[in-house]
């Protein structure tokens, strides 16, 4: 399940994809918009710029815009960056990998083999799915 931050950051993004170009947002309008809690989208929209994709303007005109095109922002990024992994469990994941404590043998297991189909098949949609793709018009 995706976390309220993760969904809350989508959400925000979708909105800013709506409006890209026309310069910046400000968070009052994005969390009326989108019905997200003003003070914890704060802290999701500081998370964003830290990460590159959005910047930021003080003063009368102040907001919040995308740095990059709607078109070059993947759900995966988003998702792995507030999330941490894609995987299911962690035997699988690339970025957050544990051992599995439950089997005999991880070379083996048939139960790891599914779950890392699984893994490979989500972060492909994820990485070919663009915020621009889930704005709506």
């Amino acid at each position: 399940m995706l976390s309220k931050k993760t969904r809350y950051a989508l959400m925000a993004l979708t909105k800013l994809s709506r409006e890209y170009g026309k310069g910046a947002i400000l968070i009052s309008e994005i969390a009326a918009a989108e019905k997200i809690p003003q003070r914890f989208l704060e802290t999701i929209l500081l998370d964003l710029k830290n990460l590159g994709i959005l910047g930021s303007k003080l003063g009368k005109n102040g907001g919040y815009f995308l740095l990059k095109n709607p078109k070059e922002i993947s759900m995966a990024d988003i998702i792995r960056h507030f999330e941490g992994t894609i995987a299911l469990v962690y035997c699988v994941s690339e970025k957050a990998y544990r051992p599995c404590e439950f089997c005999k043998s991880e070379a083996t297991c048939k139960i790891k083999t599914v779950f890392k189909t699984i893994r490979d098949n989500t972060f492909s949609i994820l990485q070919n799915t663009t915020i621009a793709d889930i704005t709506e018009g």
